[in-house]
């Protein structure tokens, strides 16, 4: 609870699915808020994030923050892989059904988009409108080509196999110093946000990714042999896994009778999600930082945002409605970054009131 913000207030939520910790910051009259938006967290984060942008809304708005299972302050429960990102769609599911919301903004960053997106295929939602910060691909995370195809079968180099084990040694261990350039707070600092970057709330969020549940069946998850480079692929279980090309695609979003409105926010520095990720281990092999890279040919950089902008024109051009909003001095976290404007984007986008000013 010492990591709750004065003016948040943290709910334990049973649902059917999982125990989900939700972060409330009520409206001004509760009974009759002018609009209510969930927030869904990336990965190897949770609803701490949030807060200053829960905060910052209007008094009239209902801001609502869920943890995915295995993160903050819910149960940990197992991730099938094999549905993609299904299970926690189902869970954001379950959490808007429990609290019997009617209609809803839902905001998800980074693997939170994916999850969002995969939620609207699989579920009937009363959504009101999606904003997607810095989202994974819908085509995943790695080991596709430009029109989202897998490179080879079995998707080599995506998936559990991918993570840094001194990473995941330190997250167990709950290292909270920056005296290795894997240590969870030199990973945020060095590419959640712009290197040079610092909030007030730094200790906080590094307390929010020490949240994350460790092992095959949470993070990151299992993998598989393969003759193919780097040597490994996607297993069945596990966070990593669920991004996996050959067990995520919500590019059949475009495809939805029912189209919300969404707004695409993106942070020109971003490292993590890009067209060049330091996450993606072919792009890696292409910069020498790993070894025995087959190259060019056979394995190229995905593009991460060509792809998600490809989607959301075809989205756009079957009846949808989405715009971008580049945030030019922004990396990973818009919302942490230039938290003003993500705010102002974000209420023109839940008032449908149009382009917020740059």
């Amino acid at each position: 609870m010492d990591h709750i913000l004065p003016g948040i207030v943290a709910h334990e939520l049973a649902t059917p699915r999982y125990t989900a910790q939700v972060l409330e910051r009520p409206a001004a009259d509760a009974d009759a808020p002018r609009a209510t938006v969930l927030f869904v967290h990336g990965n190897v984060s949770s609803s701490l994030f949030w807060q200053p942008t829960m905060l910052a809304l209007p008094a009239d708005v209902r801001a609502l923050a869920v943890d995915l299972r295995g993160f903050g302050g819910s149960e940990v429960r197992p991730v099938d892989a094999t549905r993609g990102l299904g299970d926690y769609a189902e869970d954001v599911a379950a959490v808007v059904d429990a609290l019997g919301l009617d209609q809803v903004h839902l905001v998800g960053w980074s693997m939170g988009g994916g999850v969002v997106m995969q939620a609207l295929l699989e579920h009937e939602l009363p959504v009101a409108s999606v904003t997607l910060v810095n989202p994974v691909s819908p085509y995943g995370f790695g080991a596709t080509d430009a029109a989202g195809r897998l490179l080879n079968p079995d998707a080599a180099g995506a998936g559990g196999g991918g993570a840094n084990p001194d990473f995941i040694a330190r997250l167990q261990g709950g290292d909270r110093s920056a005296d290795a350039p894997a240590s969870p707070r030199s990973v945020y600092l060095g590419t959640y946000v712009t290197p040079g970057f610092a909030s007030e709330h730094d200790d906080l969020w590094v307390e929010s990714m020490l949240t994350t549940a460790i092992g095959e069946d949470h993070y990151p998850g299992d993998a598989t042999a393969t003759e193919h480079w780097p040597g490994f692929a996607p297993g069945t279980r596990g966070v990593l896994n669920t991004m996996a090309p050959t067990h995520f695609d919500a590019s059949g979003i475009v495809d939805l009778d029912d189209k919300p409105r969404i707004l695409w926010v993106r942070g020109a520095n971003d490292v993590i999600v890009s067209d060049a990720s330091l996450f993606d281990l072919n792009n890696l092999g292409a910069m020498g930082v790993i070894p025995g890279w087959p190259g060019e040919e056979t394995a190229p950089a995905q593009p991460m945002v060509a792809q998600t902008r490809d989607v959301l024109d075809r989205y756009a051009e079957r009846g949808g409605v989405y715009r971008e909003a580049v945030f030019e001095a922004s990396g990973h976290s818009p919302h942490l970054e230039e938290p003003e404007r993500f705010v102002a984007e974000l209420v023109a986008q839940i008032t449908a009131e149009g382009s917020a000013p740059a």
